[in-house]
C-alpha cells in the first residue's frame, strides 16, 4: 500500500508558522545587549589597573613596614645600634650633598658608588670580551671542552677574594687589582652558560647548515647566536650580580674611593648609621642592576 503525504499550500511555500515563529512567518532575532558607555568602560579599566597596582605595591610595602617596625622595636633602649629615625636623619644629611669632594679621602657617597660601578663595569666588560667567545668555542668544539673543562672546574670554586693578592702582586696597585678580582669572578658564569647554550642547539640546525655548506662564521651568526642569546644573557645577569657583591669586599681590603672603602672607613669612625645607609644603597643599586638585566633577558628571550 502506498501512503501519500499531502501538504497544504502554506506548507509547500514554506510559510507555515511554527511554534518558534510569530504569525506571518518572520523568525525572531537574537536579543542584543547594548555596549557599556565609554565612560563606564574607562572606569572598569581604571579599576582593573588599580587592583593590579595594589597587588604589586602592597606586599613589598607591607614587608618594609614590618622590617622597620621590628627594627624600631629592637632599638628602643639601645645605645649602640641606631634606630630607624636616627638612620633616616643621617641619610637625609648624606644625600643632601652626595657629590661633595674635600680631597681624595673625603668624598660624598655618590662619588663612592660611581667609582665602584666604574670598577665593576671595566672588570665585567673585560670578562665579557673573554668569557663569551670562550664559551662559544667550548660549546662548539669537543676537544676544547675536554681541554678547558677541568681547568674551569678547578678554578671556579675558588673564592674571588683569594685572587686579590695575586692582583696586588702583579699590578702593584689597588685599583687594577680590584678590577682583576671582578674580572676573574665574573668570567665563569658567562663561560659556562654560553657553552651550555651552544651545546643545547638542536643537531638538526647544524645538519642543515652543513648541507647548505655555511661557513663557521655564518653558523655562528645565523644559527648559534640567536639560539644561545637567552643563555648568554642569563650568564651576564649572574656575572653582574656576583661582581657587585665582590667589589664591596675587595674595596674594603684595597682602600681608595669606593662604596666598600667608604663602609670600612665609617666603621673605623664607629658611625654605624652611615654603615646601615650604605647597606641600603648597595642593595638598591644591586636591585636596579638585576631588574635591568632581567628586562633585557625577557626582551631578547623566546617567551615573548
Amino acid at each position: 500500500m502506498v501512503s501519500a503525504v499531502f501538504h497544504s499550500p502554506l506548507e509547500a511555500s514554506g510559510a507555515v508558522p511554527t511554534a518558534a515563529s510569530p504569525p506571518g512567518g518572520v523568525a525572531p532575532t537574537a536579543p542584543t545587549h547594548p555596549k557599556p558607555p565609554a565612560v563606564l568602560q574607562q572606569r572598569i579599566d581604571l579599576a582593573g589597573l588599580g587592583r593590579s597596582w595594589m597587588q604589586s605595591l602592597v606586599p613589598p610595602l607591607l614587608g618594609m613596614v614590618i622590617l622597620i617596625g621590628l627594627w624600631a622595636l629592637f632599638t628602643v633602649n639601645s645605645s649602640t645600634f641606631p634606630s630607624p629615625k636616627q638612620t633616616f636623619d643621617a641619610a637625609w644629611v648624606l644625600f643632601a650633598d652626595p657629590f661633595y669632594s674635600n680631597g681624595p679621602n673625603d668624598q660624598g657617597i655618590g662619588w663612592n658608588v660611581l667609582q665602584s660601578l666604574q670598577r665593576v663595569g671595566v672588570g665585567f666588560g673585560l670578562a665579557a670580551l673573554v668569557g663569551i667567545p670562550l664559551g662559544f668555542a667550548i660549546g662548539r668544539f669537543v676537544f676544547l671542552e675536554r681541554m678547558v673543562g677541568p681547568l674551569i672546574a678547578l678554578l671556579r670554586p675558588v673564592s674571588p677574594l683569594a685572587w686579590l693578592p695575586i692582583g696586588l702582586l702583579v699590578f702593584k696597585s689597588a685599583n687594577p687589582a680590584a678590577i682583576w678580582t671582578i674580572f676573574i669572578c665574573s668570567i665563569w658564569p658567562m663561560v659556562i652558560n654560553t657553552a651550555v647554550g651552544v651545546q643545547r642547539v638542536p643537531q638538526d640546525y647544524l645538519n642543515v647548515a652543513r648541507v647548505l655548506k655555511l661557513s663557521e662564521w655564518q653558523v655562528l651568526t645565523r644559527i648559534l647566536f640567536p639560539a644561545v642569546l637567552p643563555y648568554m644573557l642569563t650568564g651576564v645577569r649572574l656575572s653582574v650580580g656576583t661582581a657587585w657583591l665582590v667589589i664591596v669586599a675587595a674595596e674594603m681590603l684595597t682602600g681608595g674611593v669606593g662604596i666598600g672603602f667608604w663602609v670600612w672607613d665609617e666603621w673605623n669612625n664607629l658611625n654605624v648609621k652611615h654603615i646601615i645607609v650604605a647597606i641600603f644603597v648597595i642593595g638598591i643599586v644591586g636591585l636596579i642592576l638585576e631588574k635591568a638585566l632581567v628586562a633585557l633577558a625577557r626582551r631578547f628571550g623566546h617567551d615573548d
